[in-house]
This record gives structure tokens, sequence and C-alpha cells, in this order.
């Protein structure tokens, strides 16, 4: 008999790489979204129309399954009860239907924001999602994982930093001394599936496996290499991009459209240590930054979102193919 594996989130820029990786694997998914006719997911792929909000939807999302990756999250909102609405409430909503029709497994993917939560709405609303599925643990024989700053082709969350990264001077929202760790799009989804087919339960912070993460110097270092020219990097003092943020948060309130610029996000960037405490949820072979950063701006370019510039990809065609 075949399992089928539910999916909140299979439409964001890693949910995509789960699905690619799951149906790689052999398994059944099912996928809750808004809109089926803008999802574009593989046709191997059943839709159940709905959000965390429907419980018929989580019902039906969740009925004859044997285990759901929760992925989906608020990255924005016009106010921190936005992002309990989704990262809070939403996970209730899912964990209370997975108790309710037995999902043998629950995969929940928070953020390392969540280690941070005083910093910022979308910070405490992740920790406080963590917190829903905490005391269920056994009862849903769950896992919970925090990934830091996930790149590859195909995101936008990290384009800025990116195109930043390929200018002959880097401007920088962060301090010079910051430590952070990274993950490949593509290997947090080779560690989701991990996790989907065993039955390690606790709190997973993930990355890259570099030790003691990254410093800028570092980036810069592997971003020059790749443009074959020295990049210097200017570090913007903290008043620069707060002042930007409270001007955005205006702009959003007066659009109602909610952008990923705020005060809180201005204070994740500024906050020193972002490095994820290796658990025993890791990969042997996972992608170097030096690798994934020369992917990323080769399919960035070939997809117009950055300039044609220095730096090539020397890897083949087919192995810089974004899924």
């Amino acid at each position: 008999m075949t399992h089928i594996i539910a999916m909140t989130g299979a439409t964001g820029f890693a949910g995509r790489h789960v699905v690619s990786e799951l149906l790689a694997r052999g398994h059944r998914l099912r996928a809750l979204v808004r809109n089926p006719q803008t999802a574009g997911l593989p046709p191997e792929v059943d839709v159940v129309t709905g959000d965390l909000a429907n419980r018929d939807a989580l019902t039906r999302l969740l009925s004859g399954a044997s285990a759901v990756i929760h992925l989906a999250g608020a990255l924005t909102a016009l106010d921190r009860e936005g992002y309990f609405r989704v990262n809070e409430q939403g996970t209730l909503a899912l964990a209370d239907a997975a108790q309710t029709t037995n999902v043998r497994r629950f995969v929940h993917i928070s953020s390392l924001a969540a280690r941070e939560p005083q910093l910022s709405g979308y910070a405490a609303s992740k920790r406080a999602g963590e917190d829903v599925v905490g005391p269920r643990m056994a009862a849903l024989n769950a896992i919970l994982i925090r990934p830091p700053a996930v790149y590859g082709p195909g995101d936008r969350g990290t384009l800025p930093l990116i195109k930043e990264l390929t200018r002959p001077v880097a401007a920088i929202p962060a301090p010079a001394h910051a430590r952070f760790s990274l993950i490949h799009g593509r290997d947090l989804a080779r560690l989701i599936a991990r996790a989907v087919e065993s039955d390690l339960q606790g709190l997973h912070e993930v990355s890259d496996g570099k030790p003691g993460g990254y410093g800028w110097a570092d980036l810069i270092r592997t971003a020059s290499a790749f443009r074959g020219s020295p990049i210097r990097p200017l570090f913007l003092p903290r008043a620069v991009p707060a002042a930007v943020a409270t001007v955005a948060e205006g702009l959003s309130r007066l659009t109602g459209k909610p952008g990923m610029v705020n005060r809180g996000k201005i204070a994740e960037l500024y906050h020193p240590d972002w490095v994820a405490r290796e658990g025993g949820l890791s990969l042997p072979d996972p992608t170097a930054f030096d690798t994934g950063f020369a992917e990323t701006v080769t399919w960035y370019r070939k997809a117009g979102w950055l300039p044609q510039g220095r730096g090539t990809d020397t890897r083949t065609a087919s192995s810089r193919t974004f899924q």
C-alpha cells in the first residue's frame, strides 16, 4: 500500500523543492493550496483547495494520510496579530486535525528566528507555533525543524542579498561581526524527506553543516572569487535600514499589503548570532556555499532576475536545473 504524505506550503520556494524530492522518492503527495489554478504543482500531486483557517479543508487534506509536512507560514504581515493568526493558530488547527484523523507523523518546519522570539512578531509567532507542537510531540510523533536562511535558484527571499554580492561594493544591512548558518533549498528538502521517513522526534536546528557557520568575510570571499574581482563590503549603520523600514511599514498600512521590509526584520538582520546548533538531523554531502552561490547567481541571470555580469557557473546545464 502506498502512503500519502500531506503538505502545507507546497507552492513556496522550499515547498517546491520538497515536492520534487518526495516525488523522486516515490511518495504520493496531497497539498493544501489557496488557488489550484495558479499553484503550478506537478500533475501527480493531489490538490485540496483551502487554507489553514478552513477546518473542512484540513480534514480533507489529512484523511488517509500517513504524515503531514507543515511548511506554510506567514513571512510578512501588517501587524503582530497577522503573524500569529497563521503561524500559531494555523499550526494549532493543523495539529488538531492531525490528531483527529490519526496522522502518524507530523513534520513541523519552523525557523531559526524562533530561537529569538523577542526580536520580531514573526520570530515570536514561529516560537508560538513550536509551542503548539511541543507538548504533543509524542502524540503526533512530531519533529520540529528550524532552518537558517534558505537560498537557491528560484528563491526571492535571498535575492536582494545575492544581488549585493554580485556588485563591486556590497551594501550589507547587518553587523560586520555577525555569524550565521545557511542551507540550500535542495538540501533542506532532502532533510525534510529524511524526517518524514524516520521517527526522530524533538527540536532540530539544521544547516549545511559548516562548523561555526559563516561570517561576512566568507561570503565576500566566495562572491569575489566567482566575480573574478574583489568585492568591498559596506556595512550599513542600523539606523539607515531602520528608517527605510519605518517608511515601508507606513506604506504597507496605506496599501493594505505587507512587505518584507519592517522594523522586526531589521532587528533580525542585526542580531549577531544565527548559527545553527547541530543536532541529530544532517546530510553527509551538503551543498557547499561556493557551489550553491554560483548555481544561484547563474539561475537568477538566466531567469532575468539579475543582470548579466562577471562570473560563470561551470557545472553542466543539467546539474543546475531548478525543479
